[in-house]
């Protein structure tokens, strides 16, 4: 009697199993991941430090960021910029891309652009929100958004004004509304704030009067909504514990009983670390300020209820007493390579 070949099906039954195995170990990773993704976002802000496209734009003091320039500002350099940029944002959220991303130092919508089509952020499929400002260098404050997770439903430029000095112009205040996937809404205003330059306690009479324009503008959304979702972050060159942010803006650091700001950036801050390191000492300029709403337990809340900043070997510089800052593109008129001159602060929210 011939003998039984049961070498197939004991082949198939290892196959069959196998799939059942693979299966079960797809679905079970993947539902997790996507749970996880519909009931996260990551909100970043990051002052990119001088974005600029290689045209001398008529009307914007922009020549410095051309190739006939002292800077030699050529395309080679524009897309390294446009690739270390990529780089940082995609590395701020583990797993994911970061769903809202403010911007400021960025001198166009193309640049903007060209950005969201760079490296790993081409996967987020990001729109923009852009409107130019009146500032002389031609810099400009932006979102960049993932439209399955945030849908904007209007934006505006908010227009920045001095009573002493009517003829200074500066950058506008960016104004977001949207809404996120489970209908919250967000009212976002992005910002960067007159800099320091001239002294700190001679320049602040202008960082105040910003802060007061944007507390008037975040005013009359709370009168309508008590418990609207606000988000303000920018560089406002200025650290949390000065007169624009804590008193005028009246953003308190997180756990203050009442407060109806809270500057996501003091723990941070507190402890000594900065975004921008300033004849070897950090500063924290870079801020993100919540609303009380984002801070309760409906709805999406502040993870931990502070900021971070995001910061990796690769996006630093060491000096030769061994002092680590932000590693700058340029100084001056001598190229350094690096990606900005500031870090990246973010924030996570959990429903």
């Amino acid at each position: 009697m011939k003998q039984q070949n049961t070498t197939k099906p004991k082949f198939s039954l290892w196959i069959n199993k196998s799939l059942i195995i693979l299966a079960v170990l797809f679905f079970t990773s993947c539902a997790p991941w996507k749970n996880a993704a519909y009931r996260n976002m990551t909100v970043a802000f990051y002052n990119v430090e001088n974005l600029f496209d290689l045209e001398n734009e008529p009307g914007k003091n922009d020549g410095e960021f051309t190739p006939e320039s002292d800077k030699n500002w050529d395309l080679i350099k524009y897309r390294k910029k446009l690739a270390d940029i990529s780089r940082v944002i995609s590395g701020i959220n583990e797993g994911d891309l970061p769903e809202i991303v403010g911007l400021c130092e960025v001198e166009n919508e193309q640049v903007l652009a060209d950005l969201i089509m760079t490296g790993l952020l081409a996967n987020g499929k990001y729109e923009i929100v852009h409107h130019e400002s009146p500032d002389m260098r031609g810099i400009d404050c932006a979102l960049i958004y993932r439209p399955e997770e945030f849908t904007v439903t209007g934006h505006f430029a908010v227009p920045v004004h001095f009573e002493d000095a009517p003829r200074s112009v500066t950058r506008d205040i960016l104004y977001v509304k949207g809404r996120t996937r489970n209908r919250e809404e967000f009212h976002i205003f992005v910002n960067h704030w007159p800099s320091r330059i001239g002294g700190v306690a001679q320049t602040e009479s202008k960082r105040v009067a910003v802060a007061r324009i944007l507390k008037g503008k975040i005013d009359s959304v709370m009168a309508a909504s008590s418990r609207a979702h606000i988000i303000v972050m920018g560089d406002m060159n200025d650290d949390p514990d000065n007169k624009s942010l804590l008193e005028v803006l009246n953003a308190q650091p997180p756990s203050t009983p009442g407060a109806t700001l809270v500057n996501l950036m003091f723990p941070d801050f507190k402890d000594g670390k900065g975004t921008y390191r300033y004849r070897g000492n950090w500063n924290m300029l870079d801020n993100l300020i919540v609303s009380s709403g984002l801070l309760d337990d409906k709805g999406f809340r502040c993870v931990e209820e502070k900021g971070h900043i995001f910061r990796e070997e690769w996006m630093e510089y060491k000096n030769r007493d061994g002092e680590i800052s932000p590693n700058r593109t340029y100084g001056g008129p001598n190229y350094y390579g690096g990606v900005s001159d500031h870090f990246p602060v973010y924030f996570r929210l959990r429903r």
